[in-house]
């Protein structure tokens, strides 16, 4: 029987040369915020300038960064490139559908045919189509996998769609574990991934947004009969982006990226627990929060096997 990888040995990242906060995300994303005290060459410059201190501190750890540059102005979100695909162990890439229309223009084949000149490709499942009758899945924000247990976590949003979610359970053999979070004023969490986080050994995840006791028991068992040690955040640590980090796999063992805002946040007893399983790895990338994402939304794990390597089987 096939082990799977939970954490990626290598990540996509992009140098945004126009980043600002989008506002076509801003109705329905309560996690993003305005500087005043910042100009916005300001933050185009800053922003730029965390990609790639995160990306050369990354790769001083054993990570494998593909950075893409960016120099559009129609794509001020391009710097969160895990919305528009994913990759998976079998060789096989998921494209997919954006609730917004400027963030539908970030999907890229220069991108797609640079990994698959390093990486075996064999299938790609294109979900883009979906935005024609209004479904919505964006990538692994919208899902938080499971990949050694082959459970997608998905939170009901705008920007996550049943419909498209069943269809990626089928082709990549998910089981699909949907549910309902938001916050204390009833807003939905419009990404998955800002709620919670899984790596090999553990779980982060604010179970107390998840308002249905019945769903939120489902959630924590499922995570607990992964044989995770599952780490309670509370709304606040959430909001300072807690649950939006990324295990990552490297020569000298595994690390979790987490921002310096997410890291702050959070108490000596999570770090030490946290701490049991990976080197934690705090990264400032809080011009780009600005936005509504955090370091994990800035990464797009490479689970495909290289070209020497063997195929992983799905079935």
């Amino acid at each position: 029987m096939k082990t799977y990888q939970q954490a990626p040995g290598a990540v996509v990242m992009i140098r945004p040369h126009h980043f600002c906060p989008n506002p076509q995300t801003a109705a329905d994303n309560a996690f993003q915020t305005s500087n005043q005290d910042l100009k916005e060459q300001d933050i185009k410059t800053k922003a730029l300038a965390q990609v790639d201190a995160a990306a050369a501190t990354l790769s001083r750890c054993g990570v494998e960064v593909m950075l893409f540059d960016d120099e559009t102005t129609a794509t001020p979100d391009s710097v969160f490139p895990n919305n528009w695909f994913s990759t998976h162990e079998n060789g096989a890439v998921g494209i997919y559908p954006m609730f917004c229309e400027n963030r539908r223009r970030e999907r890229r084949t220069d991108i797609l045919t640079r990994l698959s000149s390093i990486y075996r490709v064999t299938q790609t499942f294109d979900y883009a189509h979906f935005e024609n009758q209004a479904q919505f899945l964006e990538g692994t924000g919208a899902m938080v996998l499971d990949h050694v247990n082959r459970i997608a976590y998905a939170v009901k949003s705008k920007r996550m769609s049943d419909w498209v979610l069943n269809h990626f359970c089928r082709d990549f053999n998910y089981q699909a574990l949907a549910f309902h979070a938001c916050d204390e004023n009833g807003v939905d969490i419009y990404h998955t991934n800002v709620l919670m986080c899984i790596g090999t050994g553990f779980a982060m995840i604010g179970a107390e947004l998840i308002k249905d006791m019945q769903e939120r028991d489902k959630v924590m068992q499922s995570l607990q009969m992964g044989g995770r040690e599952v780490i309670a955040l509370s709304l606040e640590q959430i909001k300072h982006f807690a649950g939006n980090a990324l295990e990552l796999r490297t020569p000298a063992g595994n690390i979790l990226a987490i921002s310096q805002t997410a890291y702050d946040s959070l108490n000596l007893e999570q770090i030490n627990t946290i701490e049991k399983h990976v080197k934690i790895v705090p990264l400032d990338v809080s011009t780009i929060e600005l936005a509504g994402g955090s370091i994990r939304c800035m990464l797009a794990g490479i689970h495909l096997p290289k070209k020497s390597e063997t195929l992983a089987d799905c079935s």
